[in-house]
């Protein structure tokens, strides 16, 4: 994530009133961040797990994971690499459509370090998220093949090789290992 003035601070409000970007812009305790552009290993991971987490959990409509969705709860913007919601918190409007603003955490968030990523930057928003209600977190390091699980009221748990990585409760049927996550890495 690159500030894009390190001294500057803006509201919320002015935030908001800013053009989008590409790469996306977060906006965190009144700094604004953009987000790293994702290359292969990022796209490949983010496709791969937002698609296996909705052939999971959509038939059954426990949840919904959303690649690069803009949430803004708790005085900030945020547009995780992935955000899940179970499927009672998917904000809907009056006639059940979908939603297109997200003013909620979402209960599960996935975030991809890319490279030149700064790690503690992911983890504080991780981290922010959790202090707002998310239930979990997941931070994929693709060049350690590892995933650091964050959850409320819990010290981070390191995960690697065959370790069974923790789902939302709703999706407990479903398990996915570290090896099946890193295996989208490699086609053939």
């Amino acid at each position: 994530m690159v500030v894009t003035d390190s001294t500057a601070k803006i509201s919320l409000a002015e935030f908001l009133q800013l053009p989008e970007t590409k790469p996306y812009s977060e906006y965190i305790n009144g700094q604004v961040y953009q987000k790293p552009m994702p290359q292969g290993e990022h796209s490949i991971l983010q496709g791969g797990l937002v698609t296996t987490i909705n052939q999971t959990a959509t038939p059954s409509k426990l949840g919904y994971a959303f690649p690069e969705l803009r949430c803004t709860f708790g005085g900030a913007v945020i547009v995780p690499d992935i955000a899940v919601f179970e499927w009672q918190n998917i904000p809907l409007l009056s006639n059940g459509r979908i939603a297109n603003k997200f003013e909620i955490p979402p209960d599960w968030i996935i975030e991809i370090l890319s490279p030149n990523q700064s790690p503690s930057h992911v983890i504080r928003k991780i981290t922010f998220c959790l202090n707002h209600g998310t239930k979990l977190g997941w931070f994929i390091d693709s060049n350690g093949e590892a995933v650091t699980v964050f959850q409320p009221n819990k010290l981070p748990e390191f995960k690697e090789g065959q370790d069974i990585l923790p789902v939302l409760d709703v999706l407990n049927d479903w398990q996915l290992s570290v090896a099946d996550l890193f295996s989208l890495l490699y086609p053939n």
